[in-house]
């Protein structure tokens, strides 16, 4: 009895010692800030199967690269090209089904009420960072504040969740309108994801800067769109005046207002540098004032340029380039845009700052022309379509000038497909013009997203050519059957409402369809705060 009992006593302050060391590494893993650096999770992974490649997303962690793999489009001349049958076994979906709840790292807390900022849940199950597993149950209490963005983290998840429900077949009733049909990868899971955004996506708009660079754009012509979004977003009903209740929060500055009032012209001075020292300036000005940018290092932030040169004043920032959305009508992969993370938008032309008088057109039986296009020269592909096709044939109207007297929007109504060759950038406002007007687009691109890619498949609406396929640009479009023509040219007319720009904004339109995109950007991240216990 002496043996075993002196044998016990060393076992028992072994244990002692052991339970709080266990402890103490617990509460160090939970108070461990996951310094915001928007941990990219692809609960939301829009891919494009034969475009795949290996992507390292870095983000910055205390001036460290962190490292985390995950899918992006490599461009390579191919548009929104969609995933192959066998992609994903018996799964009946269009592209990847959502990651959820159930496949998280983390077990995310309960919601709490939206007002309670004081609530508070105990227990052994902890909040962690999704970098962090813990196998040890420790049979101790500990009190745990959840701040505001840990709820709406939480409620998120339930987002993710519903969305990942509709994919199963359950339809939310909506009298306006319910997506269907082969130009949605899958318009079940964007019909609810929609839905959720319109009752909680909320988007704070800093107020500082002043006009014409910030809270200002134009409203016409080719860059129409930079105006256009930012007055909506700042008149929206997704606007909140509450930073704590926001999803993201925008950055109103215009790449288009900076060109033209503080670009640099003297070509012997850099360009770049007010511009870029304009975005810097401001980021470090709402940085200092408010904690959401550093506390995300910029991930839940979006911007919004239609300017060829946004994507390089972007990098103003290392954190806007790297970890921010970028709204970009320029979404050219070669360039860095990330499908993963930024959103292609579309490039859309208003001469008055309306669409009156280019929209609709004629039914397919009165369009006598095959394709169309006019058009400058420049960039590496339109020369290559002007030598083999401009006045060669008069079912491929190919014009570098109109002939005097031929009106633009006139050829686009008498034509059955319209032609949108890349130029200097892979933006051009021709594909939208064909949406319009009722003709099937011809996407000739290199290295491009087309808009709304993670919504709609583009295939079946419109007809991707390759740059080394224009010398066989009449024999290909020859070669689709007039029934498949007819479908293509129905479907368009279909998906045009997602383009449209209305005054005010109406459900599903460009605008919306903008907000959706930037939403499901959001749904992809996971932004971790712990409280004080």
């Amino acid at each position: 009895m002496g043996i075993l009992r002196n044998t016990r006593k060393p076992s028992r302050k072994l244990i002692w010692l052991i339970i709080p060391l266990v402890v103490i590494m617990v509460v160090m893993g939970v108070k461990k800030s996951f310094w915001g650096d928007g941990s990219r999770n692809n609960y939301y992974p829009w891919v494009w199967n034969s475009v795949i490649n290996t992507y390292a997303d870095s983000v910055v962690k205390d001036d460290v690269p962190v490292v985390a793999e995950g899918p992006v489009v490599d461009g390579g001349g191919v548009v929104a090209e969609g995933p192959s049958e066998n992609y994903y076994g018996n799964n009946s979906l269009s592209y990847p089904p959502l990651a959820m709840e159930d496949e998280m790292d983390v077990q995310l807390p309960d919601i709490a009420k939206e007002d309670d900022l004081n609530a508070t849940s105990s227990g052994p199950d902890l909040f962690l960072s999704t970098n962090q597993t813990i196998g040890i149950h420790v049979d101790t209490r500990i009190n745990k504040t959840y701040t505001s963005l840990d709820r709406l983290e939480a409620r998120l998840s339930q987002v993710r969740a519903a969305i990942k429900e509709a994919d199963s077949g359950n339809r939310t009733h909506d009298p306006e309108y319910v997506p269907y049909g082969p130009m949605y990868w899958n318009a079940a899971a964007f019909h609810r994801s929609y839905l959720e955004m319109e009752k909680q996506f909320k988007v704070f708009v800093y107020e500082e800067g002043e006009p014409p660079i910030f809270h200002n754009g134009p409203c016409k012509n080719i860059y129409s769109m930079e105006g256009n979004f930012i007055y909506h977003m700042e008149t929206t009903k997704f606007r909140t005046k509450t930073p704590e209740k926001a999803h993201t929060f925008f950055l109103p500055m215009s790449a288009a207002m900076m060109v033209r009032f503080i670009y640099e012209r003297n070509t012997k001075v850099d360009h770049w540098r007010p511009m870029k020292q304009t975005i810097k300036d401001y980021i470090d000005l709402v940085g200092g004032k408010y904690p959401f940018w550093n506390r995300s290092r910029g991930a839940d932030h979006f911007t919004l340029a239609c300017h060829d040169w946004g994507p390089e004043l972007s990098k103003a920032h290392p954190y806007l380039f790297k970890n921010s959305i970028r709204a970009l009508c320029n979404a050219n992969t070669s360039e860095g845009f990330n499908p993963s993370k930024d959103v292609s938008i579309p490039e859309i032309l208003l001469p008055d700052g309306t669409t009156r008088g280019i929209l609709n057109g004629p039914s397919p039986r009165y369009r006598p022309v095959l394709a169309f296009f006019a058009g400058g020269v420049h960039g590496p592909i339109r020369p290559i379509l002007l030598k083999h096709w401009q006045d060669k044939d008069p079912d491929i109207q190919v014009h570098q000038y109109l002939p005097k007297g031929v009106s633009y929007m006139a050829m686009l109504r008498q034509s059955k497909y319209c032609i949108s060759p890349s130029g200097y950038e892979v933006a051009s406002p021709r594909m939208v013009e064909a949406l319009y007007t009722g003709c099937v687009p011809v996407l000739i691109k290199d290295h491009y997203v087309a808009p709304f890619s993670d919504v709609l498949n583009w295939k079946s609406f419109a007809v991707i050519l390759a740059v080394e396929d224009i010398p066989n640009l009449k024999n290909i479009l020859n070669g689709i059957s007039t029934r498949q023509y007819l479908r293509m040219q129905r479907r368009g007319k279909q998906v045009r409402r997602h383009f449209e720009v209305n005054f005010p904004p109406k459900r599903y339109d460009v605008f919306h369809m903008i907000l959706h995109s930037v939403w499901l950007r959001r749904l992809n991240i996971q932004i971790q705060s712990v409280a004080d216990s």
